[in-house]
């Protein structure tokens, strides 16, 4: 999702020749080019990533991205230094031609994660990576006696 700066109008926009300009003149097309750059990429758009979810417990952090109409065989997922890359590629037919559209996502992960044990599992259109934490970044529960 495109973070998206708005700034306010000053009041001298508000003025043009003497003459007072409504605040609201310019409303509706604003939220048409907010809607519009909200919803790039879904259903079939020009965007070219989707959204994903990174929570973790206290053993793993996970990755979860939602792809609907995605194959399993279309989806990859690489581990390179600390970031994970996602790559799908949805594929749709028409008639008796087939487009392709592909989608990429990239997302830095914490350093404590061990790469060699990265697992995916990708269910009813939506994918999960699970990041399992090295055993020196889990938290551990120290005992203090108190005297």
């Amino acid at each position: 999702m495109a973070i998206i700066r708005y700034s306010y109008p000053g009041t001298r926009s508000f003025y043009r020749l003497g003459a007072v300009r409504s605040p609201w003149v310019g409303l509706e097309s604003e939220i048409d080019r907010l809607f519009e750059s909200a919803t790039a990429g879904l259903n079939g758009g020009s965007g070219t990533q989707f959204p994903v979810d990174i929570y973790e417990d206290k053993d793993n952090t996970y990755v979860r991205a939602e792809l609907p109409g995605v194959n399993k065989d279309d989806i990859n997922v690489e581990m390179v230094d600390d970031h994970l890359t996602v790559t799908a590629v949805r594929k749709q037919k028409t008639g008796e031609e087939e487009q392709s559209h592909s989608v990429s996502r990239s997302v830095s992960v914490p350093e404590h994660v061990q790469a060699d044990k990265v697992s995916a599992a990708y269910e009813n259109g939506v994918l999960t990576v699970t990041l399992p934490k090295r055993e020196e970044a889990k938290p551990k529960k120290v005992s203090v006696a108190v005297k």
